[in-house]
């Protein structure tokens, strides 16, 4: 292609979407469709105006300086505008033209300009016929100076040369009807840039009547692109342009000034009112900023490139019941608000789980669910948590399990040691059972029978549950411990644990069933649940009895003179979880 003429593209095919954005704009500016451009200023925004159907983004001088907060007279350096520029490219895939202004400076500078944009994934910029540094066109533009002619068209062949990408547009803009210099010499400047090579031609005018530009158009006479800025002339109908053969429209500044307006209303009622209630109703949610920034996505490149690393889990918490026996102190809050040497349950649980690094948190409320305090935690609800027992408050949550997953009762409180061992071990399921007499540790009989015992001469073996049961077995088999409601589910398992719970949920008695059944049912089917040993060192919180110790449990640093770790909270004390 020579530099020194307009590229050209095929305006009867639109490029496909895997197409460079380069040559998305380059159609945009030759196709015989009226096409639009939407002004960006930022990543959020840019990606705003791709959401909103715009196929393309007009960078905006104006826009991009508002956000800087600083004056449209080129206070902000090219490489700042460009540097933004990057943040617009990432978070959208829409060409992007720039409002280059007059090109910051002279040939020299349009030239690396130009290499500097290629290399950002910028589509094309479109630079204006005043002097260096700039005005905004709209402040006092009749006394603005214009650029000499010819080294004007110096500037758009310097940038043409520099040019790797065949399809990347320079368009210039013509300023001449904004400086009152008429329209014979806006013609004649136009005429001299498209020769120069320039690929489209912007007309600009600050009248409020279209005047101008139609008659602009019909002088011009289709010689090549032409592009227009209604800012000013906002009222005259679209259809107007498209009769009159504009190539492409800038909605020039309206993001910016729609964000600002915002802001400002916002702002003045916080600040009157000195409360959110009244605007939060009004303003975007947290969760659709997370959106915008594309928060799914992280989460979803942590579960393929962060689970060997072991760098974060995910736990789910049972915490419906009141507490059976414990009515005089659940009035007004469930089991997992129970205080405990000074802070509730469930914040020994949450804090446990988080020096571990198990920083996503969900917890199943039931009984006065409103009362749970979910600083750090995701809640939600087992509305029938007064007829259901623990797998149906699991079931409410197992659309989190989406990760490397502790599933823990919610009035359990242990050693950080044994949550560590756990959620490091390799097996898709395993638990922990606490191999002491059960007068050493807590009231909970969920008695496990393993592969073999705790056998600490042969430290390193696997050891696999056989089953859980809440009696001892009729044939007087004596079993290996108790669980004590811990359980880690990682890689595949997940999937077979879902699989498995959703199998149970088409039993007429599911809403019966509790953990052990779970686990039970997974060992029927051929899974294998590796055992954690562990002697002591956790407290289930059952009863009043359970109560009184669980406070002494935590003080463990006045008994033992050691610090406490994390410690956390279980039970299932009434079965119902």
């Amino acid at each position: 292609m020579n530099a020194r003429e307009p590229a050209t593209f095929s305006a009867a095919v639109p490029p496909a979407a895997s197409t460079s954005r380069s040559a998305r704009l380059r159609h945009m500016l030759v196709s015989n469709e009226l096409e639009f451009l939407m002004e960006a200023h930022n990543g959020l925004s840019a990606r705003i105006a791709r959401e909103a159907g715009f196929k393309a983004i007009w960078g905006s001088g104006l826009s991009i300086s508002a956000q800087f907060g600083v004056r449209d007279n080129n206070e902000a350096s090219w490489t700042q505008v460009v540097d933004n520029l990057e943040f617009m490219a990432d978070a959208s895939d829409l060409p992007i033209l720039l409002d280059g202004d007059t090109g910051y400076g002279n040939f020299n500078n349009v030239r690396r300009l130009v290499r500097k944009l290629e290399q950002r994934g910028i589509a094309g910029v479109c630079i204006e016929d005043k002097q260096f540094p700039k005005t905004n066109s709209f402040i006092k533009g009749e006394a603005q100076p214009l650029a000499d002619m010819d080294e004007f068209c110096g500037k758009i062949k310097a940038g043409k040369d520099s040019q790797l990408d065949e399809n990347f547009s320079i368009v210039a803009r013509v300023e001449a009807l904004i400086a009152g210099w008429g329209m014979d010499e806006a013609l004649k400047r136009a005429e001299a840039y498209r020769l120069a090579g320039a690929d489209a031609i912007l007309i600009h005018s600050k009248l409020s009547k279209p005047d101008e530009i139609l008659t602009f158009a019909r002088e011009w006479a289709g010689r090549g692109p032409l592009v227009i800025v209604p800012t000013k002339y906002y009222s005259t109908p679209t259809d107007v342009f498209r009769k009159a053969g504009i190539s492409v429209v800038i909605w020039a500044n309206h993001l910016v000034r729609a964000s600002a307006s915002a802001m400002q209303a916002v702002a003045k009622t916080i600040h009157e009112t000195q409360t959110l209630v009244d605007v939060e109703d009004r303003i975007a949610s947290v969760n659709e900023i997370f959106r915008l920034q594309d928060a799914d996505e992280y989460s979803e490149a942590e579960n393929r490139y962060l689970s060997a690393s072991r760098t974060a889990g995910s736990a789910i918490v049972l915490a419906a019941s009141r507490g059976s026996g414990l009515d005089a102190f659940t009035e007004d809050k469930p089991k997992v608000m129970l205080p405990v040497a000074g802070k509730p349950l469930l914040r020994w649980l949450v804090d446990a789980f988080k020096k571990q690094s198990v920083n996503d948190i969900t917890v199943v409320g039931g009984y006065r669910a409103d009362a749970i305090d979910t600083a750090g935690v995701k809640l939600v609800r087992n509305e029938r948590y007064g007829q259901t027992n623990e797998l149906a408050s699991l079931a409410c949550a197992i659309d989190t399990l989406k990760n490397d997953t502790v599933i823990s009762y919610g009035d359990l409180l242990f050693r950080s040691y044994i949550l560590r061992d756990l959620v490091e071990s390799e097996a898709d399921f395993s638990v922990v059972v606490d191999s002491s007499p059960e007068s050493e540790s807590s009231s909970t009989r969920d008695f496990a029978w393993c592969s073999s015992g705790d056998d600490r001469g042969l430290f390193g073996n696997k050891v696999l549950l056989a089953r859980i049961a809440s009696e001892p077995a009729a044939n007087g088999e004596t079993p290996h411990g108790r669980w004590i409601g811990l359980m880690n589910v990682r890689g595949a398992g997940r999937e077979k644990l879902a699989k498995k719970l959703a199998q149970l949920q088409t039993r007429a008695d599911f809403d019966t069933l509790d953990m052990p059944a779970l686990l039970n049912a997974l060992i029927a089917d051929g899974e294998q649940v590796e055992v954690q040993y562990v002697r002591g060192h956790w407290r289930g919180v059952n009863d009043l009895e359970d109560f009184r110790r669980a406070g002494d449990f935590a003080q463990g640093v006045v008994v033992q003179g050691v610090a406490t770790p994390g410690v956390a909270t279980q039970s299932k004390s009434e079965g119902k979880a």
